[in-house]
């Protein structure tokens, strides 16, 4: 019952999301939502920089499939599937930015995450602390019960390594993600 109302919030969420983006597009087991970067410049790995307005994609996985795939093969296994799928959406994600005129202004690839130790290992992603503790507050309370509603084990997990389980800023440049996925580079 608590799954079926996360996935009836999912659906608000998504009729709300057109409304603060530029653009948003599905790319397998992801979606993205382009919009303005709000906050400081930050300086990237590569030597390049988002300011606040340049556009990012923003990077969400898609809560209903990952829900279906633990229930159809039970969270640890749905958990390699989703990274597979994960590095597969990257690939479509980093074609679309490198040749889609819709997403020729997108300076970076953006997400918040829980799951930085695990599932996005090797994807490319550089991982940054959120800006402000009112965004790890929030971030943190809204994960965690995420991870509590989409794998049956989430619980147990938050008691055993709730130290661990901090968020954290996904980013990779534009120029990253194209020469790592778009580029015929083995990711």
């Amino acid at each position: 019952m608590l799954q079926s109302l996360w996935m009836a919030w999912e659906t608000v969420f998504e009729r709300i999301t057109p409304l603060r983006s530029v653009y948003q597009s599905k790319f397998g087991i992801c979606k993205i939502v382009v919009r303005a970067h709000r906050g400081s410049s930050i300086r990237f790995e590569d030597g390049t920089y988002v300011h606040a307005g340049d556009q990012v994609c923003e990077i969400h996985l898609d809560n209903r499939e990952v829900l279906q795939l633990s229930r159809a093969v039970g969270a640890d296994r749905a958990a390699i599937v989703t990274a597979r799928r994960l590095r597969e959406a990257l690939k479509d994600i980093g074609r679309a930015v490198d040749t889609d005129p819709k997403l020729a202004k997108a300076k970076a690839l953006t997400g918040i995450t829980l799951l930085h130790r695990g599932i996005i290992h090797g994807l490319g992603f550089e991982l940054h602390p959120l800006e402000t503790k009112w965004m790890e507050r929030i971030s943190t309370v809204y994960l965690r019960l995420l991870l509590r509603m989409l794998n049956p084990e989430g619980a147990k997990r938050l008691k055993q390594q709730r130290s661990k389980l901090i968020p954290k800023m996904l980013m990779m440049s534009r120029a990253s993600l194209v020469n790592r996925y778009a580029s015929g580079v083995k990711a």
